[in-house]
């Protein structure tokens, strides 16, 4: 299973998520097409994201930026 998801909401609210729920993010970006991607640390916070954000997880096709050059959130750093 891929521990990447694309989430139809932006970077600040599925970080806010991810810190309410200590859900940890290995990387995290916005999406060209619109929604944020995001990478988590393991299979079972990959899960509790998908539960706690069931209605906005983006299950076709996104376009990711190119030019983006992913980064690690604050806290892991």
């Amino acid at each position: 299973m891929s521990r990447a998801v694309n989430i139809d909401a932006t970077l600040q609210e599925v970080s806010a998520c991810c810190e309410k729920y200590a859900i940890g993010i290995s990387v995290i970006e916005p999406l060209q097409s619109g929604g944020t991607r995001v990478v988590l640390n393991n299979g079972e916070d990959t899960e509790k994201l998908r539960r706690r954000m069931k209605g906005h997880v983006i299950d076709g096709p996104v376009v990711r930026s190119s030019l983006y050059s992913a980064r690690q959130p604050a806290a892991a750093r």
